[in-house]
C-alpha cells in the first residue's frame, strides 16, 4: 500500500526497488513548500550520498510527489528540484552508462546499462525556498536530471533498453530479489 505524503514525513524514508509499483506511478505536483518538505529533501540528499548516488527522486523513497535531489559529480553541487520540468531537449544524443539506486543486482549494487539520451536539456524548477529557477544542463548533469524526472513519470532507465538488453538487466535484478 502506498503511504500518504504526511505519513511518510513522520517515518524514515525507505528505498524502493524495481518491482515496487510506486516506481511506476506518475507523481502529482507539490502544492506547498514547507519545513516538512525541506526536511525530506535534506534527508534524500543524505541517502543519495550514503548510497554513492548522484540523484534520487521522491518515488524512490515512497513518495508520489514531483520532487528530486541531484548532485553534479564534478563539483558536487546539490540541486533540490520541486516540480521540475524539462522545457527542451537537444536533438543531439549521446550514449552513457546509467545505473539506478532502485535497480539492484544480486550483489545489492546498481545494475548498469548504456542508454541513449539527449546530450543537453533546459530544465525549470522551484527550489526549497520557493524561487523559480532554470538551467541549461549538458553531459552528465543533463543525464541525471533526465533520469530523475523520468522517475516522477513512472519511468525507469531500463525502459530505454532493447528487449534483449532489458531481459539481461532484469535477470540480474531477479537475483537481487532471491
Amino acid at each position: 500500500m502506498i503511504q500518504t505524503w504526511t505519513m511518510m514525513m513522520n517515518k524514515d524514508l525507505q528505498m524502493r526497488v524495481c518491482g515496487d509499483p510506486i516506481l511506476r506511478t506518475t507523481c502529482s505536483p507539490v502544492d506547498e513548500i514547507n519545513d516538512e518538505l525541506r526536511a525530506t529533501l535534506n534527508e534524500m540528499v543524505e541517502m543519495m550520498r550514503q548510497q554513492n548516488g548522484v540523484g534520487l527522486a521522491a518515488p524512490q523513497v515512497g513518495i508520489t510527489k514531483r520532487f528530486l535531489v541531484m548532485m553534479t559529480p564534478d563539483d558536487e553541487q546539490i540541486f533540490k528540484m520541486i516540480n521540475p520540468q524539462i522545457l527542451s531537449r537537444s536533438e543531439k544524443t549521446c550514449i552513457m552508462e546509467e545505473g539506478c539506486l532502485s535497480v539492484l543486482g544480486g550483489d545489492n549494487l546498481p545494475v548498469y546499462a548504456n542508454v541513449s539520451r539527449p546530450e543537453s536539456v533546459i530544465v525549470e524548477w522551484t527550489d526549497e525556498n520557493g524561487e523559480r529557477l532554470s538551467a541549461e544542463m549538458s553531459g552528465v548533469p543533463a543525464r541525471i536530471v533526465q533520469h530523475e524526472t523520468d522517475h516522477l513519470d513512472g519511468k525507469l532507465f531500463i525502459d530505454y533498453l532493447s528487449g534483449a538488453r532489458r531481459e539481461m538487466v532484469m535477470r540480474k535484478v531477479r537475483r537481487h530479489k532471491k
